[in-house]
């Protein structure tokens, strides 16, 4: 991967708890398998990645992680991992690593991408 990683994403996510960091580390690398050229930062006090516009974040907890979109209630979720009820947020609750499904959240990054294109 040629990615650019941002150094306060790495600091933020060495501070979490071990469970939590796994989770993070593994979701970070599904965000950059989709796009290399996704921006991350940290916005609002987590990471947040873009991609012409607001793409996803992952909100972190002791125990889980809430793997967001900022567009989620436009996305298709054709497999119905999206919770919330907001009028544009949703996000899937990850508490382990068994949660992550690569093919469907890469399909959730890839059409909040798609989304901001349009």
């Amino acid at each position: 991967m040629n990615v650019q990683l941002n150094p306060a994403v790495d600091q933020y996510i060495e501070e979490l708890p071990e469970h939590v960091q796994q989770l993070a580390m593994e979701l970070r690398g599904l965000i950059f398998e989709v796009s290399e050229s996704m921006t991350e930062e940290i916005k609002w006090g987590k990471p947040s990645y873009s991609r012409d516009g607001l793409v996803c974040y992952l909100q972190t907890a002791k125990s889980h992680i809430n793997f967001g979109f900022y567009q989620g209630a436009q996305l298709d979720d054709r497999e119905g991992l999206l919770e919330g009820d907001g009028t544009k947020m949703r996000h899937i609750r990850v508490r382990k690593l068994a949660d992550i499904q690569p093919g469907p959240f890469k399909n959730l990054i890839w059409e909040a991408i798609d989304f901001n294109q349009r």
